[in-house]
């Protein structure tokens, strides 16, 4: 295991414990410096993973409305980094306590929040992957 990612992953542990037993209230946690969004950024991804197949991972805490999966132009590569949106900003909070640090495929995942602005062809993706509005008959 990467020794920085592991240090890193021990480090926010014991700021979480710390809150815990200071009795920390949820707007008094270091997460809500980031309450403001439900993006994360998820770094060190094997590249022969798709978006699917970090879909299925991350659904574990929550339901993911958009992924961008950095790739290259020109061969389509995966650059080994993604963006994800939760539906609920909380969900953010449970992927990052819990995934990052983990290892998948022998590299070890970096998941931290953080902000994402849409690009024009972003909004189009995110409305696809919008599963909550079933189309309704009349």
């Amino acid at each position: 295991m990467n020794r920085g990612s592991y240090t890193t992953k021990r480090r926010i542990a014991k700021l979480n414990d710390q809150e815990l037993e200071a009795g920390v209230s949820e707007k008094g946690s270091w997460h809500n410096d980031y309450n403001d969004t439900a993006f994360i950024f998820i770094g060190s991804l094997p590249y022969n993973l798709t978006e699917g197949d970090i879909l299925t991972i991350f659904s574990q805490y929550g339901n993911p409305v958009f992924i961008k999966l950095a790739r290259d132009k020109e061969t389509g590569k995966s650059k080994g980094f993604a963006f994800l949106k939760y539906e609920d900003q909380r969900s953010t909070i449970l992927a990052v306590d819990n995934i990052d640090g983990a290892v998948v495929l022998g590299r070890t995942l970096r998941v931290d929040h953080t902000y994402y602005k849409n690009k024009d062809d972003d909004e189009e993706l995110e409305q696809a992957m919008s599963f909550d509005k079933p189309n309704r008959r009349r």
